[in-house]
């Protein structure tokens, strides 16, 4: 495939823009060369400034679980526009997207829209502190949770310190109250904990990461945190910016039967358009502004547009559970095709899987980031542009999960596997 126009429109954007991309990832700093410039996508395909058609396994990061421009979705954004793109006002479909996420996710009572996962998770974080009156939070090395600066942490000299800043402009006393994990190592968890006894407001987690590529929790893991948090009065956040809607109607929660006390959302909430949320039951949530003392606020927060796309996508899953299954059932099937493949060659490899997440790393087994980074992540940028080459489009870094979107066939996923066999050939 050719891609003169994108490195042209790369050239230019890298005149106005830092790096060209509004979003590091989109750089292709992890994978080398030149991103690709799309410039309209339809189902499970993306059409790019060339012409070239792509199967696509990103659906945006996440919130085209139903495929790309899903007519319902774009039916009630354009008719949503015509009444007024923005009032900073009380609108009534507010509310009902906020009747129907509560009704649908297990555990809460309230929610509050925002503009961002990066908002809600720093907004989550906050009334956590607020509610709890303790400053300090546990994080886990590898999970994401936005670049608000509490998050942007590395890991200190030992399971029991705290971080140090990962990125300029973080100062060290915003990361001396992040203390680190290690994912699925309960017992460095109790460390931390016993460490920094009754100063720490709450855990937050990505029940199911998605950003050292999908990571699975060990059985316990996720269950042993609530525990701990119970016995210590330390809030459980989740983290569902990925895994809300996408893993089942009321996201991990309800697939691994695990109760978080404050859960964050993005990705899918939003239909495609910038939405985040955070909600929690009353006692947590009544803790914010104007009810409490907890400031939070947002001008472009429930937006109209993207309180239409929400509501019409959400709506969609609640009445058709099935999609859950018919996606889980694909990404299984895709998961036994690549294996089938991977397993004729010699690389060294592991693929983890939940529901319609599914990552392939060039490493043995991989359950938290220490391990995830032991990937042959040379091969993966290989892999990476000969699966492009034949016109499939993968998350551009080792360290993020592919999602599938439901409007995928088992054609394209024949195509995929395929591809895949072609090009470990050449690894």
């Amino acid at each position: 495939m050719i891609y003169k126009r994108s490195s042209a429109l790369f050239t230019e954007a890298k005149k106005y823009i830092p790096g060209g991309v509004n979003s590091p990832v989109r750089a292709f700093n992890a994978v080398g060369g030149e991103p690709i410039f799309v410039k309209q996508a339809k189902g499970a395909y993306l059409y790019d400034e060339d012409g070239n058609k792509l199967i696509d396994y990103i659906a945006s990061w996440g919130p085209m679980i139903l495929g790309h421009a899903f007519q319902p979705v774009v039916n009630a954004v354009i008719e949503k526009a015509e009444l007024g793109t923005s009032f900073g006002m009380p609108t009534q479909i507010e509310t009902e997207i906020a009747k129907l996420t509560v009704s649908m996710v297990p555990n809460i009572d309230k929610i509050r829209f925002v503009n961002s996962g990066t908002e809600a998770c720093m907004s989550a974080v906050r009334l956590a502190r607020g509610f709890t009156g303790k400053d300090k939070i546990i994080k886990f090395s590898g999970c994401y949770h936005g670049h608000s600066d509490s998050f942007l942490i590395q890991a200190g000299s030992g399971a029991v310190t705290f971080g140090s800043p990962n990125s300029p402009g973080v100062t060290q006393g915003t990361a001396k109250d992040t203390l680190l994990a290690q994912y699925n190592d309960l017992d460095g968890v109790k460390d931390v904990i016993e460490a920094n006894k009754g100063e720490i407001a709450a855990i937050i987690i990505e029940p199911v990461p998605g950003n050292m590529g999908c990571i699975i929790p060990k059985k316990g893991f996720l269950q042993g945190l609530r525990e701990l948090c119970d016995k210590h009065q330390i809030l459980l956040i989740f983290d569902e910016v990925m895994t809300g809607f996408r893993l089942a109607q009321g996201g991990a929660q309800e697939l691994l039967n695990i109760k978080a006390d404050i859960v964050t959302f993005g990705k899918v909430i939003g239909g495609g358009l910038p939405v985040g949320a955070f909600a929690a039951r009353n006692e947590i949530m009544d803790y914010l502004a104007p009810t409490g003392p907890v400031y939070q606020a947002g001008t472009l927060s429930g937006n109209p547009l993207a309180m239409a796309a929400g509501l019409t996508m959400l709506t969609f899953l609640n009445e058709h559970e099935g999609i859950f299954k018919s996606l889980a059932d694909k990404t299984s099937y895709l998961h036994k095709g690549i294996e089938n493949e991977l397993q004729a060659t010699d690389l060294t490899y592991t693929i983890n899987r939940l529901g319609s997440m599914i990552s392939v790393h060039f490493t043995e087994e991989v359950y938290d980031f220490k391990t995830a980074v032991k990937g042959n992540n040379k091969t993966f940028k290989k892999f990476f542009h000969g699966m492009l080459q034949e016109g499939i489009y993968l998350p551009p870094s080792a360290f993020e999960s592919w999602f599938l979107n439901d409007a995928l066939t088992y054609e394209d996923l024949d195509k995929t596997i395929a591809a895949v066999g072609k090009v470990a050939k050449t690894l």
